[in-house]
């Protein structure tokens, strides 16, 4: 097998029918023939129905019971079979050019992974905007948002896959290892600019409250992820379920 797209979702029912129905029939066109790929939907102890949502697709369903996005995204590739994983969040929609470009990756041996650029659909013009903007970012230092993010599964089974002990940004330390990694094999990891991943900018009302908790939240974020690498992990860990819980909360 080819490619294991993984998604997370916590009370995603009202958008993983859309993001499941988009990647089945970019695979389906790219990739037609019989298991060169599969979708596993890691539902994160959600409280509607995501679950019966995938499964009434078809979908391999597996289970993670703490909310948290770096266990649902490890608990998730842990079933996975493919030579490649994506992970995709349930509310993202990569075009067909942009799997095209995925695959073109895949089958030229030089790199360990991807990232994709960013297109804000959705929400507020705010919000396009603060999301948007960390573009030149994840083009120029080679990174890349959780949303879309490609590796190869024996190189994630070697970092030990996403830290557990950050609740955010756990994307960019996982890239970092994953670069150490690509190093040592000689072997990059590249950004696709040209063709952005389409994802949602529903979270974060243009309100005062929505602001104080969004800058609060960013601001933690950057502080734990620095702190982790001297704090202990059990004491980072309980910092960032209280601190971030603002992340996993659903919002529409």
């Amino acid at each position: 097998m080819l490619i294991s797209v993984v998604i997370p979702a916590y009370n995603e029912a009202d958008f993983l029918e859309e993001t499941i129905l988009n990647i089945q029939d970019r695979l389906n066109k790219l990739l037609p023939g019989k298991g060169l790929w599969e979708i596993i939907v890691c539902n994160n102890n959600s409280t509607d129905h995501t679950g019966e949502v995938a499964k009434r697709l078809g979908i391999q369903v597996v289970f993670e019971s703490v909310n948290q996005i770096s266990r649902a995204r490890n608990t998730g590739a842990h079933s996975a079979k493919g030579e490649w994983i994506l992970f995709l969040d349930a509310d993202t929609h990569p075009g067909m050019e942009l799997m095209k470009d995925v695959l073109d990756i895949i089958r030229s041996g030089r790199y360990i992974g991807c990232g994709a650029t960013l297109q804000i659909t959705g929400g507020t013009k705010f919000n396009k905007m603060r999301l948007e903007r960390v573009n030149p970012i994840i083009r120029y230092l080679k990174l890349a948002a959780g949303s879309f993010l490609l590796c190869r599964r024996d190189l994630f089974e070697q970092t030990g896959g996403f830290n557990e002990d950050l609740f955010a940004l756990e994307e960019i330390d996982f890239v970092f290892r994953l670069k150490r990694i690509g190093r040592r094999v000689n072997k990059k990891f590249g950004v696709i600019y040209n063709h952005p991943v389409a994802t949602s900018g529903r979270k974060d009302e243009l309100t005062v409250s929505s602001m104080f908790r969004l800058f609060f939240s960013n601001f933690m974020a950057i502080l734990l992820f620095i702190l982790h690498f001297i704090l202990p992990s059990k004491l980072n860990r309980s910092l960032g379920a209280r601190l971030l819980g603002y992340w996993y909360k659903k919002q529409n």
